[in-house]
């Protein structure tokens, strides 16, 4: 018996837990937790972390399951790490659903850093006014550039942040270039912050600084383990039926 868990709290992640669900395969989808209201799942639904490798393997075989997408968000490295690993102990089946990578376009100015690390270092020097698109989770790293005027764009509101200067506004994508645009424009943004997240969803602001010449600092992906990649939801249920699923009619 078929039992999928979707590792999501994506886009990529919330269509293919449709397609599952329109076709009737066993599934979960799994979020970290991170985000106070969730969109609603078609599929039974669990929150919060496993307990590393151990705990996800531990969950594989006392839930059954037979196969794994991991659609996490590109930056979630230690998720996907244990997610690997864990399939390797359990013997279960693994592939993901991956967005492909932003890539620069003639008139972007961008500049790439390895990492968080790197992209606080390089907001060393005179303030800016900067849109920080890095997800709450690292917004506290930058409170090591006190000097800059941040735009911070989130799902939820924040609680108390340590960033001294900042406005904050609180949506949910996708985002169009028209509105990104005139949002930089009103907020005078001199520099954009962004994780290599790749997608639809959130690539307006980059849209948006390139019209506008405001250059870009691109914190790259993290490396990952080897494993099976796909890039769409139809990918997805075609390896599904060559891993012995019966996706129905």
């Amino acid at each position: 018996m078929t039992h999928l868990l979707i590792l999501g709290g994506t886009t990529e992640a919330n269509a293919l837990a449709k397609a599952v669900a329109e076709r009737g395969i066993p599934a979960t989808y799994s979020y970290a937790g991170r985000v106070e209201n969730p969109r609603p799942q078609p599929l039974p639904v669990r929150v919060g972390g496993f307990g590393g490798v151990e705990g996800l393997a531990r969950y594989l075989r006392d839930h059954a399951v037979t196969h794994v997408v991991d659609a996490t968000h590109p930056f979630a490295a230690q998720m996907s790490g244990n997610a690997v690993n864990a399939c390797r102990e359990a013997g279960v089946t693994l592939a993901a659903l991956t967005r492909p990578a932003w890539t620069a376009q003639e008139g972007d100015n961008w500049r790439h850093v390895a990492d968080i690390d790197g992209a606080v270092a390089a907001l060393s020097g005179a303030p800016q006014r900067v849109f920080l698109a890095v997800g709450r989770m690292h917004l506290e790293d930058f409170a090591a550039q006190p000097q800059h005027h941040y735009l911070l764009r989130l799902v939820d509101e924040p609680d108390a942040l340590s960033l001294p200067n900042c406005d904050v506004v609180v949506a949910r994508g996708p985002f169009s270039e028209e509105n990104d645009r005139a949002l930089l424009q009103r907020l005078g943004i001199e520099l954009v912050v962004s994780k290599n997240a790749g997608g639809t969803g959130a690539r307006a602001k980059l849209d948006a600084a390139r019209a506008l010449g405001v250059p870009v600092l691109m914190i790259d992906r993290p490396a990952l383990p080897q494993r099976t990649e796909l890039s769409n939801v139809a990918q997805v249920l075609d390896w599904l039926d060559h891993s012995g699923v019966n996706l129905g009619v």
